[in-house]
């Protein structure tokens, strides 16, 4: 190694440790590739492969991107199953005693993205764990670290682990880590390939003891969740260990584990998820032409995102249904209170995957204005549902479950300009009359400035020069510019500091005691800036639940609205719900097809089954009779 230049040996330090990820290396304002990495990211990127000396005449293949448009080129290398480390330079370049010390400080891989550039807001980014034993049982972890979602369940291996499938097909992870038992697993490999081959697939990603298990969920969770079998257990704790390792940090916006079985959610095997097409169209994988298509008029990314949860995770719980069945009865029926709360809720962003960012210490200034905006939708949602005296029990928990959070409203405004830059590094984004030591600085800055203009002043009346004017660039700092036809003019106390070809720049002892307080000050504003913006931002991620908590009433209050607005344009009714094994359709519509005959008639059909007497139903007639809609309704 000590053929290679010092940055080249520190580079190959740092991959040694990332063997089997794509690194990019920071380098002042770009990230860099080299070697291997190189020639995959100038292929998959399509980026000129160059080189650079990496010393005694070797020379090591090279590309890069920019620092601040790398989001893209890492999303589409993960979009096609690559893990990118991301290596910081981990202090100021101008500061750095040497070579400049440099670390990763996140690795992201398809199920471990947390950025808006790099999802869709209208579904959730699961990884999956899965964890087989020797007794015939899997563990199943499904985490969206975007937003802190996490459900839990076990499944038998018996068929090749069908249930396995059908548990991937409900959450539909983008990237699946498995212990050794599990990679045996057919469902697995057949997941992978029914889906995309670009689903990352980590087979040695899982080599997890239960006792490990055990110590990293009791350390992520205040109160240890009930997890009833070891399988699972594992599972969680290895995809929590998974995803602090990836994003070097504590995973703080996940707080609650949803431990599910068949009692709760109806299972459905892969081919009647896709048969059913209750996401996306068996021909082409469109959303239009499917169910959601029909039934999503919400309003917000977190809505769309329960909504999707809502299908692809069917209720049996008779008095469950009854519960949400209400609640869209009285917003069908308070058509004006229904129309303003969809009207508010435009208004609001994504609020789960904002907690998340800020919670992480990523958010900018921009985000936290953002959450401003949002959380003042939440007193007039919150009061709509107020205004009537209300008994749908649904309705009631979600108006408890909406806090105002005005003391956040408070601190963003009071700290926060309304319009602020992109970069938190770079200053003018904390408020006047928030800090007083910023305001004393901002003051010698706005002093020192009109002082400039005073000095300008006096400089063109002492000396004659009426075009003498005074400059500042990062380079030579402040300076006196004189024109060459006015040179003899300039006096002894000038001393020249730079010679331009129709100029020359002078200082004096003034403006370098004004120059060393201005820029003294300056460069403390900025920081100071930085740091104001830490303690604001990490006030609001210790107000993380309380966000989350409203998150998901508002997200489920979005999705009874759309509900509400669908069977009002629709003129659809609510089902009645019997357990007596009848099922008994009067005039029945295919929901899908009728939209999409645009307008056409569509002949509603009749249908009753009974598992008492009537088993099955025999169905005949020519093509295009409309058998199939009666098929596909009674799945």
């Amino acid at each position: 190694m000590s053929e290679y230049t010092p940055m080249m040996q520190q580079y190959f330090s740092v991959k040694e440790q990332h063997k089997n990820e794509i690194l990019f290396y920071r380098l002042g304002d770009f990230y860099e590739m080299f070697f291997d990495d190189a020639k995959i990211a100038s292929k998959e990127l399509e980026l000129v492969l160059t080189g650079r000396d990496c010393g005694k005449g070797k020379r090591a293949p090279m590309c890069g991107v920019p620092f601040h448009s790398a989001d893209g080129y890492i999303a589409k290398l993960v979009s096609k199953g690559y893990k990118v480390a991301i290596c910081e330079q981990l202090e100021d370049p101008a500061e750095a005693k040497g070579i400049v010390d440099r670390g990763v400080v996140r690795i992201v891989t398809p199920g471990t993205v947390i950025e808006n550039s790099m999802l869709d807001e209208t579904k959730n980014n699961y990884l999956a764990s899965v964890c087989a034993d020797e007794n015939g049982e899997c563990g199943l972890c499904f985490i969206d670290v975007s937003t802190g979602a996490v459900f839990v369940t076990t499944c038998s291996l018996e068929f090749g682990g069908a249930e396995v499938l059908s548990e991937l097909g409900r959450f539909s992870p983008v990237e699946i880590i498995a212990n050794e038992r599990a990679v045996k697993v057919k469902a697995l490999t057949e997941y992978k390939k029914r889906v995309s081959e670009a689903i990352l697939f980590n087979e040695d990603d899982l080599r997890f003891s239960y006792n490990d298990a055990v110590s990293t969920v009791k350390s992520q969770f205040e109160k240890e969740p009930e997890i009833p079998t070891k399988p699972a257990l594992c599972a969680l704790g290895a995809a929590l260990s998974y995803l602090k390792e990836t994003q070097k940090n504590n995973l703080s916006n996940i707080r609650n584990v949803n431990y599910y079985t068949d009692e709760k959610f109806m299972r459905l095997d892969f081919a009647a998820r896709r048969n059913l097409e209750l996401t996306a169209t068996m021909r082409n994988g469109e959303r239009v032409g499917s169910l959601l298509w029909i039934l999503d008029k919400t309003k917000t990314a977190m809505g769309k995102r329960m909504l999707r949860a809502f299908i692809e995770q069917p209720l049996i719980s008779p008095a469950i249904i009854l519960r949400r069945q209400n609640a869209v009865s009285w917003l069908v029926s308070n058509m004006e209170i229904r129309d303003e709360i969809a009207s508010l809720m435009t208004n609001i962003y994504d609020m789960e995957r904002l907690m998340t960012r800020i919670s992480y210490g990523t958010a900018n200034a921009k985000e936290l204005v953002s959450l401003h905006d949002t959380l003042t939708m939440l007193g007039p949602i919150k009061g709509l549902l107020k205004s009537k005296e209300i008994k749908e029990q649904l309705l009631i928990q979600i108006e408890n479950d909406i806090d105002p959070l005005e003391d956040i409203i408070s601190l963003i405004e009071d700290a926060i300009v309304a319009e602020p830059p992109f970069s938190i590094r770079e200053g003018e984004m904390i408020c006047d009359g928030y800090n007083e030591e910023l305001d004393s600085l901002r003051e010698i800055v706005k002093g020192g400035k009109n002082y400039l203009a005073k000095i300008e002043a006096e400089e063109q009346e002492k000396t004659g020069i009426k075009k003498l004017k005074i400059g500042y660039n990062r380079v030579f700092g402040y300076y006196i510019e004189v024109t060459n036809s006015f040179k003899d003019l300039v006096p002894e106390t000038y001393i020249r500091k730079q010679t331009l070809a129709n100029c020359e720049r002078y200082i004096t002892e003034e403006l370098k005691e004004l120059e060393a307080k201005v820029l003294g000050a300056q460069e403390r504003i900025t920081k100071l800036e930085y740091e104001i913006f830490c303690v604001v931002r990490d006030t609001i991620a210790g107000e993380l639940a309380r966000v989350q908590k409203t998150a998901d009433a508002i997200s489920t209050l979005d999705v009874l609205c759309s509900f509400a607005k669908v069977s009002v344009d629709n003129n659809y009714i609510a089902p009645e719900i019997y357990e007596n094994g009848i099922i008994d359709i009067k005039d029945g519509r295919h929901p899908v097809v009728e939209k999409m005959l645009d307008g056409a008639p569509f002949v509603p059909n009749d249908a009753y089954l009974d598992c008492g007497a009537n088993l099955a139903a025999i169905i005949t007639g020519p093509n295009m009779a409309g058998k199939s809609t009666i098929c596909v309704r009674l799945h």
